[in-house]
């Protein structure tokens, strides 16, 4: 049985066959109608999901299975129900679940049972199919996967850039990131499969540091869901992590800039920035349902 909740339970060759399979998708999104027939995909919340939810919707429809979207709290699980039990229950019923979780033990107990297949939608640690998608439009916009790309993350060393980083020795890419020097601790899970990796990876305090002569500048918000407390605090503090046109500068020509969405203009990414680089941004948006439709195909062994 096969689960995906982080990058590295693919291995390299399978990477790279999920991001091929997912061009294929994008060229015809009627390419594996009956993939999914006669399979019901739940499709679990604990958090808000504007692209998670419809890629995984959409990807599962036009495959020819039937996605149950359910809300946590509207469950049993909101009242007490144990993980496990709710799992087993799950299981009985559908054919494979995404979780979109809070905490990614959840996901480790829910896979470890192995009673279903369990696609990480984002947790706490990972967004696996985040990147996915990521690493495809990369490709997709003409640069290399196979050495020589140069990646900075600009913000918090969140779930987002813990899965491009250990995606990054997939594609040989050297990784920096910088982050206001209260927020630079990475995971020390994360650390550690960096190191075992032999990820090429540098951090910085200070912008202008991490994005010189790279070719992919990275973003993401400043205030990630369940963080709303800290929302004043975190505002002053990521100030000057801003990609601006000025910061852009410094960058190799040629350039693109990332962001995983939602955006928040003025915040940490300029308007202007937002609009000049909208193409490669939605491109990424789009690609998420090319990706979650190999990503299905994968975990069914079909690929």
């Amino acid at each position: 049985m096969r689960h995906l909740l982080s990058p590295t339970d693919l291995s390299e060759k399978e990477f790279f066959r999920i991001l091929d399979r997912a061009r294929e998708h994008r060229n015809n999104r009627a390419l594996a109608k009956d993939a999914l027939a006669g399979k019901s995909i739940a499709l679990l919340f604990e958090k808000s999901s504007t692209r998670t939810r419809l890629s995984f919707s959409v990807a599962v429809t036009e495959m020819g299975g039937t996605p149950i979207s359910l809300e946590a709290m509207q469950l049993q699980l909101g009242r007490g129900e144990s993980l496990e039990d709710t799992t087993e229950v799950l299981a009985r019923y559908c054919h494979a679940m995404m979780v979109r979780a809070r905490d990614h033990r959840n996901l480790e107990v829910m896979a470890g049972m192995n009673r279903i297949p369990i696609i990480n939608g984002l947790s706490d640690l990972h967004h696996p199919c985040q990147i996915i998608a990521d690493y495809m439009t990369l490709e997709q916009l003409g640069f290399s996967l196979h050495g020589g790309l140069r990646i900075a993350f600009v913000g918090e060393p969140n779930n987002v850039f813990n899965s491009l980083a250990v995606a990054a020795s997939y594609a040989k890419a050297r990784i920096t990131i910088a982050s206001p020097r209260a927020y630079s601790q990475i995971h020390p899970a994360i650390q550690q499969e960096l190191t075992r990796l032999k990820t090429e990876f540098q951090q910085f305090t200070e912008p202008a540091g991490a994005v010189r002569d790279t070719q992919v500048v990275y973003t993401d918000t400043w205030v990630s869901m369940g963080q709303e407390a800290e929302e004043e605090t975190r505002r002053k503090d990521f100030a000057d992590y801003c990609v601006t046109t000025e910061l852009l500068s410094l960058a190799a020509s040629g350039h693109v800039v990332l962001h995983c969405l939602p955006a928040h203009r003025g915040e940490e990414i300029t308007a202007e920035v937002m609009e000049k680089y909208k193409h490669s941004i939605f491109e990424q948006a789009e690609n998420r349902l090319h990706a979650q439709k190999a990503i299905l195909e994968w975990i069914f062994g079909i690929l």
